[in-house]
């Protein structure tokens, strides 16, 4: 019997290395990311988690940011869930409109299509389009009017609450786009990189709503027009599927990257207070390509 449990201990010994292997050297990743984080001013967050291994990287997780608009990741999953429930089709239309209110004192403002990344949509006031069509343009071209019209539909407190019971404790859903009052009072949508992570490992393990609905979000994130930060300097045959935001001194990425070989890893890239837009941008991008050749 001793000399059984003595082969057994021995064994397991011999195999440790091979597990403890990926755990090094993504302990290593990190020290390099925090050295090339090091040079730059500014405030940053990463969290990675490879959904094969289950190995994580989390830096400065738990700091909150302005949203800007990766809250329009959870907007997007609030519309599923209530289209689920049968509160509406994602195929019924609504009207385009440009007239909300403000979470403050419930005056009216409108949106300058000129602030907006999506100007077609504006030349269509009065006229119906799809819900499903919204929730499109307001992940793919981030779409500020689609999304304050979704926001209105299905509210953003139910949102938040959404979010809440699905283990992302501290981002904040509060209102749609250019609430200039709202802003005045840092009445803002907030975001942390642990929270995202939860969010996107949800929906690529088809956990958020049902499998079908992740299936149709994760279509929806593939197609996303802004593509410098997290695909930025990944070989073309590496999909991501993810949402983008920045407003002035933050910038963001978080999303799904799908290897050719079928494995996925979450990973989201969160700044504020930098300096330059351009080598921001870059820097990003050159911190996804060290995840993603440790990875590889």
């Amino acid at each position: 019997m001793k000399k059984l449990s003595l082969f057994i201990i021995l064994a397991w010994f011999s195999y440790l290395p091979v597990f403890a292997q990926p755990k090094q050297n993504t302990i290593k990743l990190k020290q390099k990311i925090l050295a090339e984080l090091h040079k730059y001013k500014g405030t940053y967050a990463v969290a990675f988690k490879d959904l094969s291994s289950g190995d994580e990287l989390l830096i400065n997780e738990h700091e909150n940011f302005h949203a800007a608009s990766t809250m329009k990741t959870p907007v997007m999953i609030e519309v599923f869930k209530q289209a689920a429930l049968g509160k509406f089709a994602l195929t019924d239309s609504v009207t385009i409109k440009n007239e909300f209110k403000s979470i403050v004192d419930g005056s009216l403002f409108s949106l300058d299509s000129i602030q907006d990344s999506d100007h077609v949509l504006y030349r269509q006031i009065g006229q119906k389009r799809a819900i499903k069509d919204l929730v499109y343009e307001m992940i793919i071209v981030s779409s500020n009017l689609a999304t304050n019209i979704i926001i209105d539909l299905i509210d953003a407190k139910n949102v938040t609450q959404t979010m809440r019971d699905f283990g992302a404790k501290d981002i904040q859903i509060l209102r749609g786009v250019e609430d200039s009052k709202a802003f005045q009072q840092n009445l803002n949508n907030t975001v942390n990189a642990y929270d995202l992570k939860i969010i996107f490992e949800g929906i690529a393990n088809g956990k958020v709503v049902d499998q079908k609905s992740c299936d149709a979000m994760i279509k929806i994130l593939l197609d996303q027009k802004f593509n410098d930060i997290i695909p930025g300097k990944l070989p073309k045959n590496v999909r991501v599927a993810h949402k983008t935001g920045s407003i002035s001194k933050v910038q963001h990425d978080s999303g799904i990257v799908l290897l050719p070989d079928g494995r996925k890893y979450v990973l989201v890239l969160l700044s504020k207070d930098w300096d330059d837009e351009k080598s921001n941008k870059k820097m990003l991008a050159g911190i996804s390509e060290m995840i993603y050749l440790n990875v590889k």
